[in-house]
Protein backbone atom coordinates (compact mmCIF):
# COMPACT_ATOMS: atom_id res chain seq x y z
CA UNK A 1 0.00 0.00 0.00
CA UNK A 2 1.36 3.67 -0.83
CA UNK A 3 2.09 5.68 1.92
CA UNK A 4 0.55 9.40 1.07
CA UNK A 5 0.80 10.42 5.41
CA UNK A 6 0.41 14.23 4.60
CA UNK A 7 -1.66 14.23 1.60
CA UNK A 8 -5.59 14.43 1.78
CA UNK A 9 -8.03 12.42 0.14
CA UNK A 10 -10.01 15.66 -1.36
CA UNK A 11 -6.64 17.14 -2.73
CA UNK A 12 -5.85 13.43 -4.18
CA UNK A 13 -9.53 13.12 -5.43
CA UNK A 14 -9.25 17.03 -6.98
CA UNK A 15 -6.41 16.32 -8.60
CA UNK A 16 -7.65 12.92 -10.41
CA UNK A 17 -10.94 14.57 -11.16
CA UNK A 18 -8.75 17.67 -12.99
CA UNK A 19 -6.28 15.26 -14.85
CA UNK A 20 -9.52 13.35 -16.39
CA UNK A 21 -10.84 16.76 -17.81
CA UNK A 22 -7.98 17.02 -19.62
CA UNK A 23 -8.65 13.87 -21.37
CA UNK A 24 -11.03 16.05 -23.61
CA UNK A 25 -9.77 19.64 -23.01
CA UNK A 26 -5.56 19.21 -23.26
CA UNK A 27 -5.79 23.28 -22.80
CA UNK A 28 -6.38 22.45 -19.15
CA UNK A 29 -3.21 20.56 -18.78
CA UNK A 30 -1.32 23.63 -17.66
CA UNK A 31 -3.62 23.90 -14.17
CA UNK A 32 -3.77 20.27 -13.74
CA UNK A 33 0.63 19.75 -13.54
CA UNK A 34 0.53 22.82 -11.03
CA UNK A 35 -1.98 20.73 -9.17
CA UNK A 36 0.10 17.80 -9.44
CA UNK A 37 3.44 19.56 -8.65
CA UNK A 38 2.24 21.85 -5.57
CA UNK A 39 1.20 18.43 -4.44
CA UNK A 40 4.70 17.05 -4.45
CA UNK A 41 5.84 20.21 -3.37
CA UNK A 42 7.65 20.96 -6.29
CA UNK A 43 8.79 23.93 -8.10
CA UNK A 44 8.43 23.07 -11.61
CA UNK A 45 7.10 20.65 -14.22
CA UNK A 46 5.25 19.63 -17.06
CA UNK A 47 4.75 17.32 -20.08
CA UNK A 48 7.97 16.70 -22.18
CA UNK A 49 7.33 15.14 -25.87
CA UNK A 50 10.42 13.39 -27.02
CA UNK A 51 10.44 12.77 -30.94
CA UNK A 52 12.80 9.84 -30.97
CA UNK A 53 13.22 10.00 -34.69
CA UNK A 54 14.00 13.38 -35.02
CA UNK A 55 15.52 13.57 -31.75
CA UNK A 56 13.19 16.27 -30.45
CA UNK A 57 12.58 17.20 -27.12
CA UNK A 58 9.43 19.54 -26.72
CA UNK A 59 7.74 21.08 -23.25
CA UNK A 60 4.31 21.35 -23.22
CA UNK A 61 2.28 23.12 -20.58
CA UNK A 62 5.84 23.61 -18.36
CA UNK A 63 5.92 25.87 -15.67
CA UNK A 64 9.02 27.05 -13.50
CA UNK A 65 11.41 26.75 -15.93
CA UNK A 66 14.17 29.35 -17.03
CA UNK A 67 13.97 29.16 -21.29
CA UNK A 68 17.46 28.59 -21.32
CA UNK A 69 17.32 25.71 -19.37
CA UNK A 70 14.73 24.05 -21.47
CA UNK A 71 16.80 24.41 -24.37
CA UNK A 72 19.76 22.96 -22.84
CA UNK A 73 17.43 20.16 -21.85
CA UNK A 74 15.99 19.98 -25.07
CA UNK A 75 19.82 19.73 -26.93
CA UNK A 76 21.49 17.20 -24.12
CA UNK A 77 17.94 14.87 -23.45
CA UNK A 78 19.45 12.10 -25.80
CA UNK A 79 22.39 11.62 -23.22
CA UNK A 80 20.65 12.31 -20.64
CA UNK A 81 20.01 9.83 -17.54
CA UNK A 82 16.54 10.76 -17.94
CA UNK A 83 16.57 9.24 -21.53
CA UNK A 84 18.37 6.07 -20.90
CA UNK A 85 16.16 5.53 -17.65
CA UNK A 86 13.03 5.86 -20.18
CA UNK A 87 13.92 3.18 -23.00
CA UNK A 88 14.32 0.60 -19.93
CA UNK A 89 11.82 1.75 -17.70
CA UNK A 90 7.94 0.64 -18.40
CA UNK A 91 4.95 2.85 -19.50
CA UNK A 92 4.19 4.90 -15.99
CA UNK A 93 7.48 3.87 -14.29
CA UNK A 94 8.33 6.55 -11.44
CA UNK A 95 11.83 7.60 -11.68
CA UNK A 96 13.79 10.24 -9.62
CA UNK A 97 17.09 11.17 -10.80
CA UNK A 98 18.79 11.00 -7.28
CA UNK A 99 18.35 7.11 -7.21
CA UNK A 100 22.63 7.37 -7.37
CA UNK A 101 23.25 10.78 -5.83
CA UNK A 102 27.15 10.62 -6.58
CA UNK A 103 26.62 9.64 -10.17
CA UNK A 104 24.46 12.13 -10.64
CA UNK A 105 26.35 14.76 -9.02
CA UNK A 106 29.49 13.46 -11.21
CA UNK A 107 27.90 13.61 -14.31
CA UNK A 108 28.37 16.23 -16.92
CA UNK A 109 24.40 16.30 -17.61
CA UNK A 110 24.17 17.78 -14.04
CA UNK A 111 27.09 19.98 -14.21
CA UNK A 112 26.17 21.66 -17.24
CA UNK A 113 22.37 21.23 -17.46
CA UNK A 114 20.69 21.39 -13.85
CA UNK A 115 23.18 22.51 -11.59
CA UNK A 116 23.64 26.06 -13.83
CA UNK A 117 19.75 26.75 -13.28
CA UNK A 118 19.84 25.18 -10.02
CA UNK A 119 17.94 22.05 -9.97
CA UNK A 120 18.45 19.66 -7.62
CA UNK A 121 16.28 16.65 -8.32
CA UNK A 122 13.65 15.91 -11.17
CA UNK A 123 10.85 13.06 -10.73
CA UNK A 124 8.59 11.52 -14.03
CA UNK A 125 7.08 8.82 -15.52
CA UNK A 126 6.89 8.10 -18.88
CA UNK A 127 2.83 8.71 -19.56
CA UNK A 128 2.71 7.32 -23.21
CA UNK A 129 4.25 5.49 -26.22
CA UNK A 130 2.73 6.16 -29.81
CA UNK A 131 5.62 5.08 -32.60
CA UNK A 132 8.49 7.49 -32.14
CA UNK A 133 6.89 9.83 -29.82
CA UNK A 134 7.27 9.72 -26.03
CA UNK A 135 5.39 11.68 -23.99
CA UNK A 136 6.27 12.59 -19.72
CA UNK A 137 5.16 13.78 -16.61
CA UNK A 138 7.71 15.21 -14.72
CA UNK A 139 8.16 17.90 -11.60
CA UNK A 140 11.22 19.22 -10.02
CA UNK A 141 13.13 20.83 -7.13
CA UNK A 142 15.99 23.55 -6.98
CA UNK A 143 17.99 25.27 -4.48
CA UNK A 144 17.93 23.88 -1.31
CA UNK A 145 14.87 21.74 -1.29
CA UNK A 146 15.69 17.79 -0.39
CA UNK A 147 15.83 15.30 -2.63
CA UNK A 148 12.76 13.37 -3.49
CA UNK A 149 11.80 10.71 -0.97
CA UNK A 150 9.29 7.82 -1.18
CA UNK A 151 6.25 10.00 -0.48
CA UNK A 152 6.92 11.55 -3.47
CA UNK A 153 7.32 8.47 -5.57
CA UNK A 154 4.24 7.00 -3.90
CA UNK A 155 2.23 9.80 -5.12
CA UNK A 156 3.78 9.73 -8.59
CA UNK A 157 3.11 6.30 -8.94
CA UNK A 158 -0.63 6.82 -7.22
CA UNK A 159 -1.34 9.62 -10.40
CA UNK A 160 0.53 7.68 -13.30
CA UNK A 161 -2.29 5.29 -14.18
CA UNK A 162 -4.49 8.38 -14.21
CA UNK A 163 -2.41 10.53 -16.40
CA UNK A 164 -1.41 7.86 -19.02
CA UNK A 165 -5.33 6.80 -19.28
CA UNK A 166 -6.29 10.49 -19.79
CA UNK A 167 -3.22 11.11 -22.14
CA UNK A 168 -3.50 8.29 -24.65
CA UNK A 169 -7.05 9.43 -25.06
CA UNK A 170 -6.29 12.90 -25.58
CA UNK A 171 -3.54 12.19 -28.06
CA UNK A 172 -5.59 9.27 -29.99
CA UNK A 173 -9.05 11.27 -30.63
CA UNK A 174 -6.54 14.35 -31.01
CA UNK A 175 -9.85 15.96 -29.73
CA UNK A 176 -8.24 19.47 -30.17
CA UNK A 177 -8.94 19.56 -33.43
CA UNK A 178 -11.99 16.35 -33.59
CA UNK A 179 -15.23 17.12 -35.30
CA UNK A 180 -18.64 15.05 -34.62
CA UNK A 181 -18.55 14.37 -38.17
CA UNK A 182 -14.73 13.00 -38.56
CA UNK A 183 -15.48 10.93 -34.92
CA UNK A 184 -16.23 7.67 -36.94
CA UNK A 185 -13.01 8.36 -39.47
CA UNK A 186 -10.96 9.31 -36.78
CA UNK A 187 -11.79 6.16 -34.03
CA UNK A 188 -10.57 3.23 -37.70
CA UNK A 189 -7.17 4.40 -37.27
CA UNK A 190 -6.84 3.80 -33.72
CA UNK A 191 -4.59 0.66 -32.39
CA UNK A 192 -7.21 0.46 -29.39
CA UNK A 193 -10.45 -1.47 -29.43
CA UNK A 194 -13.14 1.65 -29.05
CA UNK A 195 -16.68 0.38 -28.13
CA UNK A 196 -19.66 3.04 -28.07
CA UNK A 197 -22.62 1.69 -25.97
CA UNK A 198 -26.28 3.06 -25.36
CA UNK A 199 -27.48 3.13 -21.44
CA UNK A 200 -28.67 -0.25 -21.51
CA UNK A 201 -25.73 -1.68 -22.59
CA UNK A 202 -26.22 -2.02 -26.58
CA UNK A 203 -22.75 -1.68 -28.68
CA UNK A 204 -24.04 1.07 -31.01
CA UNK A 205 -20.54 1.00 -32.59
CA UNK A 206 -17.16 -0.49 -33.13
CA UNK A 207 -14.29 0.62 -34.68
CA UNK A 208 -12.20 -1.50 -36.88
CA UNK A 209 -9.60 -2.41 -34.20
CA UNK A 210 -13.28 -3.59 -31.90
CA UNK A 211 -14.29 -5.55 -35.04
CA UNK A 212 -10.78 -7.25 -35.29
CA UNK A 213 -11.33 -7.97 -31.34
CA UNK A 214 -14.62 -9.60 -31.61
CA UNK A 215 -13.93 -11.38 -34.59
CA UNK A 216 -10.92 -12.84 -33.11
CA UNK A 217 -13.32 -13.87 -29.86
CA UNK A 218 -10.53 -14.88 -27.59
CA UNK A 219 -11.16 -12.27 -24.71
CA UNK A 220 -14.33 -10.45 -26.15
CA UNK A 221 -17.57 -11.58 -27.88
CA UNK A 222 -20.55 -9.74 -29.21
CA UNK A 223 -23.63 -11.43 -27.77
CA UNK A 224 -27.56 -10.36 -28.46
CA UNK A 225 -25.45 -7.01 -29.73
CA UNK A 226 -23.95 -6.11 -26.21
CA UNK A 227 -20.44 -6.74 -25.08
CA UNK A 228 -19.82 -10.41 -23.78
CA UNK A 229 -16.69 -10.84 -22.16
CA UNK A 230 -15.30 -15.21 -22.49
CA UNK A 231 -14.69 -15.04 -18.59
CA UNK A 232 -17.80 -15.13 -16.36
CA UNK A 233 -16.48 -12.69 -13.80
CA UNK A 234 -15.22 -9.83 -16.22
CA UNK A 235 -18.48 -10.52 -17.96
CA UNK A 236 -20.71 -9.80 -14.53
CA UNK A 237 -17.96 -6.73 -13.83
CA UNK A 238 -18.69 -4.91 -16.98
CA UNK A 239 -22.07 -5.16 -17.37
CA UNK A 240 -22.17 -4.02 -13.86
CA UNK A 241 -19.41 -0.95 -15.03
CA UNK A 242 -21.73 0.14 -17.44
CA UNK A 243 -24.83 0.12 -15.56
CA UNK A 244 -22.90 2.44 -13.00
CA UNK A 245 -21.65 4.42 -15.80
CA UNK A 246 -25.19 5.75 -16.67
CA UNK A 247 -26.33 6.29 -13.12
CA UNK A 248 -23.26 7.74 -12.44
CA UNK A 249 -23.94 9.92 -15.38
CA UNK A 250 -27.32 11.19 -14.16
CA UNK A 251 -26.09 12.66 -11.01
CA UNK A 252 -22.57 13.62 -11.83
CA UNK A 253 -20.52 11.45 -10.18
CA UNK A 254 -19.31 9.52 -13.38
CA UNK A 255 -15.52 8.59 -13.79
CA UNK A 256 -13.27 6.11 -15.14
CA UNK A 257 -13.39 2.82 -14.53
CA UNK A 258 -10.88 -0.06 -15.53
CA UNK A 259 -11.32 -3.64 -16.09
CA UNK A 260 -9.14 -6.86 -16.64
CA UNK A 261 -10.82 -8.55 -19.99
CA UNK A 262 -8.90 -12.13 -19.52
CA UNK A 263 -8.79 -15.24 -22.37
CA UNK A 264 -8.38 -18.55 -21.32
CA UNK A 265 -4.54 -18.53 -21.31
CA UNK A 266 -3.95 -15.92 -19.02
CA UNK A 267 -3.50 -12.63 -21.73
CA UNK A 268 -6.19 -10.57 -22.80
CA UNK A 269 -7.44 -6.35 -22.69
CA UNK A 270 -7.53 -3.57 -20.44
CA UNK A 271 -10.97 -2.04 -20.93
CA UNK A 272 -10.68 1.85 -19.77
CA UNK A 273 -14.80 2.63 -19.50
CA UNK A 274 -15.51 5.86 -19.73
CA UNK A 275 -18.97 7.90 -19.31
CA UNK A 276 -20.11 10.03 -22.64
CA UNK A 277 -23.08 11.53 -21.22
CA UNK A 278 -22.51 14.88 -20.05
CA UNK A 279 -20.61 18.10 -21.73
CA UNK A 280 -17.96 17.94 -24.03
CA UNK A 281 -17.64 14.03 -24.28
CA UNK A 282 -21.59 14.41 -25.19
CA UNK A 283 -21.36 16.64 -27.74
CA UNK A 284 -18.66 14.28 -29.72
CA UNK A 285 -20.43 11.36 -29.45
CA UNK A 286 -23.87 12.70 -30.39
CA UNK A 287 -24.65 10.82 -33.66
CA UNK A 288 -23.90 7.80 -32.00
CA UNK A 289 -26.47 8.41 -29.01
CA UNK A 290 -23.89 6.71 -26.74
CA UNK A 291 -23.55 6.55 -22.74
CA UNK A 292 -20.02 5.14 -23.04
CA UNK A 293 -16.92 4.60 -24.25
CA UNK A 294 -14.91 1.55 -23.66
CA UNK A 295 -11.53 1.34 -24.83
CA UNK A 296 -10.02 -2.45 -25.27
CA UNK A 297 -6.39 -2.28 -25.09
CA UNK A 298 -3.76 -5.22 -25.05
CA UNK A 299 -1.41 -3.97 -22.50
CA UNK A 300 1.60 -5.91 -24.92
CA UNK A 301 1.33 -4.02 -28.05
CA UNK A 302 3.01 -0.68 -27.06
CA UNK A 303 5.41 -0.37 -29.25
CA UNK A 304 9.23 -0.71 -28.04
CA UNK A 305 12.08 2.58 -28.19
CA UNK A 306 15.43 1.49 -29.62
CA UNK A 307 17.01 -0.85 -27.12
CA UNK A 308 14.34 -1.48 -24.84
CA UNK A 309 13.86 -5.19 -25.96
CA UNK A 310 17.69 -6.01 -25.61
CA UNK A 311 17.87 -4.09 -22.09
CA UNK A 312 14.55 -5.62 -20.73
CA UNK A 313 15.65 -9.10 -21.93
CA UNK A 314 18.66 -9.25 -20.35
CA UNK A 315 18.30 -6.83 -17.31
CA UNK A 316 20.35 -3.80 -18.34
CA UNK A 317 19.92 -1.18 -15.53
CA UNK A 318 19.20 2.86 -17.54
CA UNK A 319 23.00 3.42 -17.17
CA UNK A 320 24.19 0.19 -18.61
CA UNK A 321 22.51 0.81 -21.69
CA UNK A 322 23.55 4.70 -21.94
CA UNK A 323 27.25 2.91 -21.74
CA UNK A 324 26.05 0.53 -24.33
CA UNK A 325 24.58 3.41 -26.56
CA UNK A 326 27.16 5.32 -26.70
CA UNK A 327 29.59 2.30 -27.59
CA UNK A 328 27.20 0.81 -30.29
CA UNK A 329 27.97 4.67 -31.74
CA UNK A 330 31.92 3.79 -32.46
CA UNK A 331 33.29 5.46 -29.63
CA UNK A 332 35.75 3.89 -27.48
CA UNK A 333 35.19 3.54 -23.85
CA UNK A 334 37.46 7.04 -22.79
CA UNK A 335 35.47 8.79 -25.68
CA UNK A 336 32.13 7.28 -24.17
CA UNK A 337 33.16 8.30 -20.61
CA UNK A 338 33.40 11.90 -21.92
CA UNK A 339 30.32 12.14 -24.14
CA UNK A 340 28.16 10.95 -20.82
CA UNK A 341 29.94 13.07 -18.41
CA UNK A 342 31.43 10.15 -16.35
CA UNK A 343 34.69 8.73 -15.06
CA UNK A 344 36.48 5.68 -17.92
CA UNK A 345 36.41 3.66 -14.93
CA UNK A 346 32.63 3.48 -14.53
CA UNK A 347 32.18 2.67 -18.07
CA UNK A 348 34.82 -0.55 -18.17
CA UNK A 349 32.66 -1.38 -14.63
CA UNK A 350 29.61 -0.83 -16.60
CA UNK A 351 30.95 -3.41 -19.11
CA UNK A 352 32.01 -5.78 -17.05
CA UNK A 353 28.45 -6.06 -15.90
CA UNK A 354 26.94 -6.39 -19.41
CA UNK A 355 29.95 -9.07 -20.23
CA UNK A 356 28.39 -11.04 -17.00
CA UNK A 357 24.70 -10.70 -17.87
CA UNK A 358 24.76 -11.18 -21.94
CA UNK A 359 27.32 -13.86 -21.55
CA UNK A 360 29.83 -12.47 -23.42
CA UNK A 361 33.68 -11.94 -23.13
CA UNK A 362 34.35 -8.86 -25.24
CA UNK A 363 32.97 -5.28 -26.42
CA UNK A 364 33.06 -6.73 -29.98
CA UNK A 365 30.90 -9.79 -28.82
CA UNK A 366 28.52 -7.47 -26.91
CA UNK A 367 28.68 -5.21 -30.12
CA UNK A 368 27.50 -7.85 -32.31
CA UNK A 369 24.73 -9.20 -29.90
CA UNK A 370 23.04 -5.90 -29.47
CA UNK A 371 23.36 -5.45 -33.31
CA UNK A 372 21.36 -8.88 -34.09
CA UNK A 373 18.54 -7.92 -31.85
CA UNK A 374 17.92 -5.30 -33.52
CA UNK A 375 15.22 -6.02 -36.40
CA UNK A 376 14.88 -4.83 -39.66
CA UNK A 377 14.45 -1.15 -40.91
CA UNK A 378 11.41 -2.27 -42.88
CA UNK A 379 9.83 -5.52 -43.51
CA UNK A 380 11.11 -8.14 -46.70
CA UNK A 381 8.91 -6.99 -49.69
CA UNK A 382 7.31 -9.08 -52.29
CA UNK A 383 10.52 -8.29 -54.64
CA UNK A 384 13.39 -9.16 -52.20
CA UNK A 385 12.09 -12.81 -51.33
Amino acid sequence: MIDLEGVSAQALSDTIGAIYDCALDPQLWPETCRKIADLCESTGGGICVHDMRHVQNDQLFVFGYQPEFLDKLGSQYAQSPMAAADIVAGIGDVNILSTDRQELLESRFYQEVLAPFGLTDMIWFPALRTGGRMASMHASRKDEAPHYQELEIGLFKLLSPHVRRALTISDALDLRTLHSEMLEKTLDVLAAGVFLTARDGRVVYMNAAAERQVTIGTSIRILNNRLDPVDAAARAALSKAIERSAADDVDGTAGERSLAIPDENGAGYIATLLPVQRGHRRDIVAPFAASAAIFMQDPLEAPLMPGEAFARLHKLTGAELRVLLALAQGLGAREAADMLGIGEPTVRSHLQHMFAKTHTLRQADLLRLLQSSTPAVRAPQPADL
